[in-house]
């Protein structure tokens, strides 16, 4: 019995540590490319409402995305997770809609636009 609530204690110290390392990671990540000054309040909001709830992506903020970066784009996704506000959100789905979001802006600013 003893050694069951050792391996309970250590699964949870490994898990809270792993978590912490990942906000630090993300915050790291964050802090060194300068991602919060890449994009502007509005896309922001455009970008975030798009991944977090119902909404589209203009094509204006599609460009601010893309040149915020994947590294960027993802590593701010991953420290909104883990925001206890957010923590009734399925991560799995939001991971999913983050990414569809990035490939759909990816898509639309490399196509070529129509000749006039």
């Amino acid at each position: 019995m003893a050694s069951l609530n050792v391996y309970s204690v250590l699964v949870v110290l490994f898990l809270s540590c792993g978590v912490v390392m990942a906000t630090k990671e993300n915050d790291q990540i964050i802090k060194e490319s300068n991602c919060e000054t890449k994009m502007g309040l509005p896309c922001v909001l455009e970008a975030f409402t798009s991944i977090f709830n119902t909404g589209s992506i203009s094509n204006k903020c599609c460009g601010e995305l893309v040149v915020l970066g994947k590294v960027c784009h993802s590593a701010l996704v991953r420290r909104t997770l883990e925001n206890p506000l957010f923590k009734d959100l399925n991560p799995a789905t939001i991971i999913a809609k983050s990414i569809q979001t990035w490939n759909n802006c990816l898509a639309l600013i490399d196509s070529p636009s129509p000749s006039a």
